[in-house]
């Protein structure tokens, strides 16, 4: 039982020597950024937006006049 002990605790302290050795081989170039597609990915959003808050103020705008209707 030892032994095994023994045994994982080196592969595990060998597996994580490994994983903190290898990081600087692993860096990725940075990328350019097009401000004119962030922009449009801005506008698109805000546009999606206000169609749900239009949507909503409308159906509780509709929903309020149904009820108004109903009650008279």
């Amino acid at each position: 039982m030892d032994l095994y002990l023994k045994i994982m605790s080196t592969e595990s302290l060998h597996r994580t020597s490994i994983k903190i050795e290898n990081p600087s081989q692993n860096t990725e170039t940075p990328q350019r950024v097009n401000i004119g597609v962030l922009k449009q990915r801005l506008l698109e959003e805000k546009k999606k937006e206000k169609v749900k808050r239009t949507i909503i103020v409308s159906s509780v705008v509709a929903s309020l006049g149904v009820l108004t209707f109903l009650t008279y």
